[in-house]
C-alpha cells in the first residue's frame, strides 16, 4: 500500500509539472532541458501500445534461492495500482557472512513505462557524479544498461539500481556489504531473460 501511494504521488507530481511547462520559462537553462525531457518522455509514453505488466509470478522465479553467496530468507510478489496504473513486482531478502544483508527487487512497469520510469527511476533522467568522505553516488552504464549507484563507506550499505527494455526497474540494496558484492548479484542476474518477458 505504501508504495502504492509514492506511486500515485510521483505521478501525480510528473503530470502536474508538465501541466506547468509554459510558466517556467525563466528558469536556467539546464531546468528547461530536464522539463523537455520529462515532455518528450510523457509523449513517448501516449504513443505507445498500453501493455499489461507480467505476471509477478515470472519475476519472482528470477529470483534465485542463492546469489553471489547469499542465501535467501524470503521472497513475495504483487501486481498493484494506483490511478489506474498497474505494475508488477517481486522481491526477495538474501543473508550473507555475519551481518550482510540484501534485498533484490523487479518491477515491471508495463505499458506506462514513460511515467513509471520517473516515478520509479527519476535518476534515468539526471546525470549524477556526486562524492563526499563518506560516499558517492552517481549515475552510469552497467552491463549496457542505464544505472545508478549509491554506497555510504562509513555505514557499508548502497544500492545498485538498472533499467532494462524501459520498462524493467532491477533494485539491489544491501547492508553490511561493498559495492562490489551488490555488482556481482548484478552480474548473476539474468538480464536477458528479463529483457525478453511478455
Amino acid at each position: 500500500m505504501k508504495k502504492s501511494l509514492i506511486l500515485a504521488l510521483a505521478i501525480t507530481t510528473f503530470l502536474v509539472g508538465c501541466g506547468k511547462k509554459e510558466e517556467k520559462q525563466e528558469e536556467p537553462k539546464s531546468g528547461m532541458e530536464a522539463l523537455q525531457q520529462l515532455a518528450d518522455k510523457a509523449k513517448e509514453m501516449q504513443t505507445r501500445e498500453p501493455v499489461d505488466p507480467v505476471d509477478f509470478r515470472k519475476l519472482k522465479e528470477l529470483l534465485p534461492e542463492a546469489i553471489a553467496g547469499f542465501k535467501r530468507t524470503e521472497a513475495s510478489g504483487e501486481k498493484e495500482g494506483a490511478m489506474g496504473f498497474t505494475i508488477s513486482r517481486s522481491e526477495a531478502s538474501y543473508k550473507g557472512d555475519g551481518d550482510a544483508s540484501l534485498k533484490l527487487e523487479i518491477l515491471d512497469t508495463g505499458g506506462i513505462a514513460g511515467v513509471a520510469t520517473m516515478a520509479l527511476a527519476a535518476w534515468t533522467m539526471a546525470d549524477i557524479d556526486k562524492e563526499t568522505p563518506n560516499g558517492y553516488e552517481k549515475t552510469t552504464t552497467l552491463e549496457s544498461y542505464k544505472a545508478y549507484e549509491k554506497y555510504s563507506s562509513q555505514d557499508k550499505s548502497g544500492e545498485l539500481n538498472v533499467l532494462v527494455a524501459d520498462r524493467y526497474v532491477v533494485n539491489v540494496s544491501g547492508n553490511n556489504v561493498s559495492m562490489e558484492q551488490l555488482k556481482s548479484v548484478l552480474a548473476d542476474l539474468d538480464l536477458e531473460k528479463l529483457r525478453e518477458l511478455k
